[in-house]
């Protein structure tokens, strides 16, 4: 077998791997939601369930099921989703693994607009939501600018974005610490991240952003794997970084901005989907869409091990916070151990 028969048989491995991945993930993440849907403190039948989404009425499901359950596990999906694609398309640009929009800051300045509004200006509902996003949209572009040197490099706007995440966390502290009780309680809510109360009208921006930005992002794909090379060879091969970079975080910031306004910052799920989704597809090919899934996936299941099988109920987010903070640690440890640098 000569060199360009094992390429390409290579090729061909890979390319079914990925798409075996894909199919995987997405039957995973239909049954993880229709779980969802089917359990809880009264379990329907799948001939129920699936009648309520086909607008038929179902003496309690409709309410149950089409109220309180579709739109939780719809939003907990799509805000997954959203999470998966911002956080693994800037590991994927900075070619860094921290280089999350929980750790760098997005999330925090999200966090932060939204604790403003609703401690400081007694806002809640849609203003907090158009807060939080003009905060995260705000603080990256923030980190983008203290970042350029003629050009961005990985390891100064990750720098950068953490000792802005630093301050942010200060900023929501004494904020906090400001609040009278029940604003104090709103806050705290939406700052650990949450599925409870959601109605329809949460899922519908969050849809909106994803149909607008994901296709956005998509077509960047090509260039994304470019950049991988390095700055110099992506330059060499015709890829306008600066622009390439302004669309991909544009992109990126606005999905997990309006992820992070329906639901609060649900820790770690950016950090995790994009390794997690590296593990399974292997060494090549776009992250995208694994990633995306992988998001989801996390979300749902998150969602519902805190709602029914932990014995009490917990935020979605102390579950994910749960799950991220060690591999955290553990990725910290190996890159040190390799000698390398964050």
């Amino acid at each position: 077998m000569n060199t360009v028969e094992l390429v390409a048989r290579t090729r061909i491995a890979q390319s079914r791997r990925r798409r075996t991945v894909i199919a995987v993930l997405t039957a995973l993440v239909l049954v993880a939601a229709s779980v969802s849907l089917m359990v809880g403190q009264r379990f329907y039948p799948p001939g129920d369930v699936l009648a309520v989404i086909l607008g038929e009425r179902v003496p309690g499901a409709s309410f149950t099921v089409g109220r309180l359950r579709l739109p939780r596990t719809v939003l907990a999906a799509l805000a997954g989703c959203c999470f998966g694609l911002g956080g693994v398309t800037f590991q994927t640009m900075l070619r860094n693994p921290l280089a999350s929009p929980d750790l760098i800051g997005v999330s925090a300045g999200a966090s932060a607009a939204a604790a403003f509004a609703i401690v400081t200006l007694s806002l809640s509902g849609a203003a907090v939501e158009v807060f939080a996003i003009a905060g995260g949209l705000g603080v990256a572009l923030l980190i983008y600018l203290l970042s350029y040197r003629g050009g961005v490099a990985g390891t100064r706007l990750i720098l950068v974005g953490i000792g802005i995440a630093a301050v942010l966390d200060s900023a929501i502290s004494w904020v906090l610490s400001r609040a009278g009780e029940w604003d104090l309680q709103q806050a705290l809510r939406w700052l650990t991240g949450s599925l409870n109360g959601v109605a329809w009208s949460d899922v519908v921006p969050v849809l909106c952003a994803l149909l607008v930005l994901g296709p956005l992002l998509l077509a960047q794909t090509r260039r994304l794997a470019t950049m991988q090379l390095g700055d110099d060879a992506a330059a060499a091969l015709g890829v306008r970084l600066d622009l390439t970079r302004v669309v991909v975080i544009v992109c990126a910031v606005g999905l997990i901005s309006f992820a992070t306004a329906a639901t609060g910052p649900i820790a770690f799920v950016a950090f995790l989907a994009g390794p997690i989704a590296a593990r399974l597809v292997g060494p090549s090919g776009s992250l995208l869409v694994p990633a995306a899934l992988v998001g989801a996936l996390l979300v749902l299941v998150a969602d519902f091990s805190g709602q029914f099988l932990l014995g009490a109920r917990y935020p979605v987010g102390v579950v994910t916070g749960a799950l991220g903070a060690p591999y955290l640690i553990y990725l910290i440890v190996r890159t040190n151990r390799a000698g390398g640098s964050l």
